[in-house]
């Protein structure tokens, strides 16, 4: 009895701990993919609390990297990775955090590590719920590979899926969703390319608790740049960007504390990106954090991709101040030099770059998606359902068929779960489908009475219930679509399902006169033996019954 006790205090401790964990850092979800020795953890330098991903998903396989690679600067995050080399698509589904917003920011991380031992860099591609997000490649089995994305979600869910494209088995091992602002950014969907802390150097990442939305601020690594800083706070929400774009969520205090200005005489600064054939939308913020004398000035001219975008700026001393420039690839060039009058060369404190990805494919209806989830771990249905049900189209599940109109999401039109070892009632949230057209539930072990609500799906055309253990009264509006020709319904094998009242009266009948004429027959054959037997103990003074008269009785 102690002992059982024992164990109840520990997962309350176990809840407890997990929930006010949750509570310092809502919006988060935190995954370590492939995490087994145990449940969770907090990090050590960040504080953000990662869960296993073991109840997430159900399938892929967790190895640990090679101990080659487990360095001692390794975040706990890497040592562990996911693989899944069995189907094409296998895919995360992460339930957001109840939230005042619906835009999220979603990061995976890769590191190979060598966990397989085939030192062999695989290649793959990510997909966010329909779309295709990117593609994951790596340089070495050290790197550490970031895909994120910020997004307005159209569902509650996040599905994250791997596909395998035949280039190497398709692994993971981190997987993070952050809960923005509404107003934070854009309101198109960014891809990220570069985050720079600019004036950050062989130092540690910038992140959360730094930065209350976690992004991770990279340090700047050209050569042809120095650094300055300053211990003063920056204070934020001066910017140059119109309303139309949205708010900008400005960097923390701590990268805005710290800049890089040109490292030689020349007094310019250049970077560039490869775009593609994409939309870019470029992020710069800049703060001034040297107290000028009366004597000096501090003032750039910026051009991107060769064009003046922004003459004569100068930097307010301890704010920060966004420049927003958006165009299109495939390259992306920026130039910061002084003007004539400038004492000073230029600066820059940070700088984000964005890729506009384009997310047309819609979800399927949010509806029909809680319905079929719920159905699934109603039933526990051990298909490889994952992802989106309906989308894209190549990978709906298995026994579903959708419809694609192109004018809104999908919708589930059929599901087909015959001989699935179904058991219990008819899952309530089948009525939740309400574009379903076939429906088909036979061979199982369903008990219970037939749901009325069934009756109430009007698109509902096949309907096949049979091979069951259903019992009672199909309801009358389902019977009288049977009988007008506009629902095909099957429930045979159903011994205790009637069709009516009527019915179920008749089959009652049935089964009480064989029962009564089985036990007249019975009374006269127990009779004839026993006027036989007293005719015998007449005769002879004794009597044997036949030994058909007991067998009979």
């Amino acid at each position: 009895m102690a002992g059982h006790v024992l164990l109840a205090l520990l997962q309350l401790a176990l809840t407890l701990s997990a929930l006010v964990h949750s509570q310092n850092q809502p919006g988060f979800i935190s995954i370590d993919c492939g995490l087994v020795d145990k449940p969770s953890y907090t990090d050590e330098s960040t504080s953000i609390y990662y869960t296993s991903d073991a109840n997430i998903i159900s399938t892929g396989i967790s190895h640990s990297i090679s101990s080659k690679h487990k360095t001692q600067n390794l975040k706990r995050q890497f040592w562990n990775v996911r693989s899944f080399p069995e189907g094409t698509r296998n895919c995360y589904t992460l339930v957001a955090p109840q939230a005042s917003s619906n835009k999220y920011l979603v990061r995976a991380m890769f590191m190979y590590g060598n966990y397989d031992g085939e030192n062999s860099l695989p290649k793959f591609d990510i997909y966010l719920g329909a779309n295709w997000w990117d593609s994951v490649m790596f340089q070495n089995e050290s790197e550490i590979v970031s895909k994120e994305i910020i997004y307005v979600a159209s569902s509650d869910y996040a599905h994250v899926c791997l596909f395998n494209t035949n280039s190497g088995t398709p692994f993971i091992s981190v997987l993070e969703l952050r809960v923005l602002d509404s107003d934070a950014y854009l309101f198109n969907t960014l891809s990220l390319l570069a985050r720079y802390d600019l004036g950050l150097r062989d130092a540690e990442l910038v992140r959360y608790p730094d930065d209350s939305y976690d992004r991770i601020w990279r340090p700047s690594d050209s050569e042809d740049w120095r650094q300055i800083n300053t211990l003063l706070h920056v204070d934020q929400g001066l910017s140059s960007t119109t309303s139309s774009y949205g708010l900008i969520t400005y960097p923390p205090s701590i990268v805005m504390r710290t800049a890089s200005t040109p490292a030689n005489v020349s007094n310019k600064m250049e970077v560039h990106f490869q775009i593609g054939n994409n939309s870019y939308f470029v992020y710069l913020y800049f703060a001034e954090i040297q107290k000028l004398q009366a004597n000096e000035i501090r003032e750039f001219n910026i051009f991107v991709n060769g064009e003046l975008f922004r003459a004569n700026f100068s930097p307010s001393y301890l704010q920060t101040l966004n420049i927003l420039a958006i165009g299109n690839g495939p390259w992306l060039s920026i130039l910061i030099n002084k003007t004539d009058r400038s004492t000073l060369p230029p600066l820059v404190n940070a700088i984000e770059v964005y890729m506009d990805k384009n997310l047309s494919q819609p979800q399927t209806q949010q509806t029909d998606v809680d319905a079929i989830m719920n159905i699934k771990s109603i039933y526990g249905i051990k298909r490889n359902w994952q992802g989106d049900p309906c989308t894209p189209q190549a990978y709906s599940w298995d026994g579903l068929n959708c419809s694609y109109d192109g004018s809104g999401p999908p919708r589930i039109t059929s599901l087909n779960l015959s001989s699935s070892r179904l058991t219990g009632n008819i899952a309530p949230d089948v009525s939740n489908l309400k574009d379903i057209e076939y429906l088909d539930l036979s061979n199982n072990n369903l008990v219970g009475d037939v749901p009325s609500f069934l009756s109430q799906l009007q698109f509902l055309r096949v309907l096949d219930l049979e091979g069951n253990q259903l019992s009672g009264i199909i309801p009358t509006k389902l019977m009288d679509r049977s009988n007008n020709g506009s629902l095909k319904l099957s429930f045979g094998g159903n011994p205790n399902l009637c069709s009516s009242e009527d019915s179920c009266k008749s089959s009652r009948a049935k089964l009480v006169i064989p029962l009564v004429s089985s036990l007249a027959g019975a009374f006269i054959l127990l009779a004839t033996t026993i006027t036989f037997c007293t005719y015998r103990r007449k005769q002879t003074g004794t009597c044997l019954m036949s030994s058909i008269g007991k067998n009979s009785l």
